[in-house]
């Protein structure tokens, strides 16, 4: 399993997850609203700038796929884009039913609340 870790500017996050939704066996992402910079001419300041930080956990065979949606919804061809970083997970549990692994990642029947 590999954790996806995307950096993306606020307006791109609605087209991105509009099209994560429609990828065949969904997964499930978290979005969180962050501030950071990237990198800058020797010498400048720092300017903070507002981020969205998308964190989706996909089987190992959806990793390249995600990825290339991430990157067609969220590119604009401007400095600023965004990253997207691939990271191991090591163990996935899904609390409810006590599946793990990849099982644990996948979609699975939920109640009105999900997983």
């Amino acid at each position: 399993m590999k954790q996806i870790k995307a950096f993306l500017r606020p307006q791109m996050l609605d087209a991105v997850i509009d099209a994560v939704e429609k990828l065949p066996g969904a997964p499930g992402l978290t979005v969180s609203t962050v501030k950071g910079f990237g990198h800058r001419s020797e010498g400048a300041p720092a300017q903070m700038t507002e981020r969205v930080k998308l964190e989706i956990v996909v089987p190992e065979d959806d990793v390249a796929h995600v990825v290339a949606v991430i990157e067609d919804r969220a590119r604009t061809g401007r400095t600023g884009d965004g990253k997207v970083f691939i990271a191991e997970v090591a163990e996935a549990v899904r609390i409810r039913t006590g599946e793990r692994g990849e099982a644990a990642v996948r979609p699975a029947a939920t109640g009105p609340e999900g997983d």
